[in-house]
């Protein structure tokens, strides 16, 4: 099992070192496209190349138009099978991080939990990759109170690390008998003002911990993009009245989110390259937006 992961990570780090050659392949034929359709001149750097090229693109169909990236293979099968989540925590959970960690695990479908011990993050990694296991989200504390989160997508990443804010557990909403149970249907999930390329990617790590519900399912998980604070709520709705009244109940948790550095490897690989990380000058202004236009 160690030689095939070691095999498969250099297979996915082989693919990913020739993007930037692919990429400048798709350029040239993009150019030589545009002028054809144009009825302009084949450019002049490309004339050496411009029969090669243009056999390449004869043979080319949709499918293979763009070149795929790593990040297309980071979730290329995601929609053929159910997500399976791994939950853990930083070692010595206080009381009420095992709590919201406990409520974590219904709100993420066919998530497990497990207690950290004395297992460093590199064997949690390697067990999960063994057991099929498509993410593993690590929850962190700083006196008692939850600070952080982890979210690492498995193979080979990408691994998002969140800011942890506001959070506020089931047994702490006010209006405890509108709660109810938590229901384990798979939730709709809505996602909102994620307009930007990083927003996007940071939609995608976080869409594909939940798998496709039933269209009559009544619960609903949101991401809601609030000048880059990410707010989680949860939610489920009953049908009041006329056909269009609809009431919501906030079944909780509840909590903030906010990304500061996104790595393009799994949580234990100290070497994985950042993709990107929050940097001191992007708060310089209160109108600087990385998550939405």
């Amino acid at each position: 099992m160690l030689r095939r992961n070691v095999r498969l990570r250099r297979e996915y780090l082989y693919r990913k070192s020739l993007e930037g050659n692919e990429r400048a392949l798709y350029e040239k034929k993009r150019k030589i496209r545009e002028a054809l359709q144009e009825g302009k001149p084949i450019p002049t750097e490309l004339r050496n190349e411009e029969a090669a090229l243009r056999r390449q693109i004869d043979l080319e169909d949709e499918n293979t138009a763009v070149p795929r990236t790593h990040i297309d293979d980071e979730y290329a099968f995601a929609s053929e099978k159910d997500p399976k989540v791994m939950l853990t925590t930083s070692r010595d959970p206080s009381g009420p991080l095992q709590q919201f960690v406990k409520e974590l695990s219904i709100v993420f479908p066919n998530a497990q939990r497990i207690n950290r011990g004395g297992q460093v993050i590199s064997e949690i990694i390697d067990a999960c990759r063994s057991h099929d296991y498509t993410d593993v989200i690590l929850v962190h504390e700083h006196r008692g109170v939850p600070d952080g989160l982890t979210v690492c997508h498995l193979p080979f990443g990408p691994t998002a690390y969140f800011s942890l804010l506001n959070v506020v557990t089931r047994h702490e909403i006010k209006d405890k008998k509108a709660v109810g149970t938590m229901p384990e249907a798979y939730p709709h999930v809505i996602l909102e003002n994620f307009s930007t390329k990083l927003g996007e990617r940071t939609a995608n790590i976080l869409k594909y911990l939940f798998p496709v519900p039933k269209p009559d399912t009544k619960r609903i998980v949101t991401f809601a993009n609030n000048s880059d604070y990410i707010l989680f709520r949860h939610h489920i709705y009953e049908k009041r009245g006329g056909p269009n009244s609809v009431e919501l109940k906030e079944i909780g948790p509840r909590f903030d989110l906010r990304p500061y550095q996104i790595k393009l490897g799994t949580v234990d690989q100290d070497e994985a390259q950042t993709e990107w990380v929050l940097r001191p000058y992007m708060n310089t202004t209160k109108k600087r937006k990385f998550l939405s236009d």
